[in-house]
Order: C-alpha cells, then structure tokens, then sequence
C-alpha cells in the first residue's frame, strides 16, 4: 500500500487528526534527543578533532553522539513506534509506561534496542559525513550571510536521503520487534521474518515517509545549529 493510500485510510479511519497521533511521545523523544545529540557531538568535535572533520572522522563522531542519545531515549523510542502504529490504546506517556514495564518489565522499555542503533548510528555518522562533505562543495561566500540557512538546509536534505536509503532496512526490523516483542525475540528472528513475507523489498517498506520526516527534521536541526553555534562563537 503507497503512502497516499495509508494517509487516506488514516484520515478515514482516525480523522484527520490521526495524522498527529503520538505527537507527544514524540516531543518528548524528539526535543531532548536533539539537545542530548548535539550536546555530545559539539563535546567530542571539541576534545577529540581539530578543524573540520574528515570522512572517517565525521561517520565515528555521528555514531557515537547519536549511540549515546539513542541508549538514554529508548524507552521513549519504543512508546513512540507503539502510540504511532494503532496496536496499542494509551491514553498517555505515564499510562504507556506503566503498562509495558507491569506487563514486560524493563526489557520491554529497551526492546529493540539493537536494531535501533544499527539504524540510528550508522544514519547519523553517514549523515554527518555526507554533510561535510556537501558543504566542502559549496564556495566559502555562500556559507555566510543570508545565503547561509539555505545552504545549510540544502546540505542537509542530499545527506538526509542518502542516509535514510543506507539505513532504512534497520528501521524495517526495529519497528516489527517494537511493535510485537513476544513474536520477535530476536534481531536476525525479524530478519528472516521480513524476508519470507515480503522478500528483499520488504526491507525497505516505508522508505518515502521515513525519508520525508528524517531528512526534514534532520536538516533543519542542523540549520538551527549552524546559526545557533555561530552566533555564539562555537565554530
């Protein structure tokens, strides 16, 4: 089914209203994720790299900066990927909580956590790196000024899709073992699971609204800091 199609049975089904379901888990995820991923990027760019990042440099700082906002966020991740998908009825964050950990203990709060970090890691060290490299592209005089934003936004939409293409499988396996943790025990479990049922492009179902929403809120995050760390002085 396209992703038109999904959207009008959405609406059909929810209203339109059921397009914004699990907004608030994910503010909670989304807003302090981005403050604690930048935080420890800016914090290892500053104690371990000198001047600009090269390729290899850029991938291992994006991963570690995004593995460590991943392990603190995942229990949020895993009630995000629930309020969103119409399995589950919470009626809020806390009553989410309170359920999985009563009914699954903390290994419910950290399900899938695995396939969560081989998606998110390699996502952002691959995004990080593809975005240096854009900007070494672009002449020094349009990185500053007005034409600055723009620029920043555009570099971070082409490494925002290339990104989401590479990882997408991950997030294929991530949301199954989120969304039915008794079914699926294990990571390479999904995988066979994925591949039986849909064949190799099942693992990159969902890849045009994963792409819409990661590379849009990616690139405009990274807009924010460019301006916000250059206005302070930090670059």
């Amino acid at each position: 089914m396209g992703m038109i199609a999904i959207v009008g049975r959405v609406v059909r089904n929810e209203r339109i209203f059921g397009l914004w379901k699990g907004v608030t888990p994910s503010i909670f995820r989304c807003v302090p994720g981005v403050g604690l991923y930048f935080s420890s990027l800016n914090w290892l760019k500053t104690n371990f790299c000198e001047g600009q990042p090269g390729a290899l440099q850029a991938i291992a700082l994006g991963v570690v900066a995004r593995t460590i906002t991943g392990v603190t966020m995942i229990p949020i991740t895993v009630i995000k990927t629930r309020y969103e998908s119409g399995v589950y009825s919470y009626g809020s964050v806390r009553e989410a909580m309170r359920s999985i950990y009563t009914k699954e203990g903390a290994r419910g709060l950290t399900c899938g956590l695995i396939p969560t970090l081989l998606r998110d890691a390699p996502f952002s060290g691959l995004y990080l790196m593809f975005y240096t490299q854009t900007k070494k592209r672009v002449p020094q005089i349009y990185l500053e000024g007005s034409t600055a934003p723009p620029i920043h936004f555009t570099c971070g939409v082409v490494a925002g899709l290339m990104a989401s293409t590479v990882t997408q499988p991950f997030d294929v396996i991530k949301t199954k073992m989120q969304l039915y943790p008794h079914k699926f025990t294990s990571f390479m479990q999904a995988i066979i699971y994925v591949h039986k049922k849909y064949g190799p492009q099942g693992y990159f179902k969902g890849l045009v609204p994963r792409m819409l929403r990661r590379t849009l809120m990616a690139a405009m995050a990274w807009t924010v800091y460019e301006q916000i760390t250059k206005s302070f002085g930090l670059k």
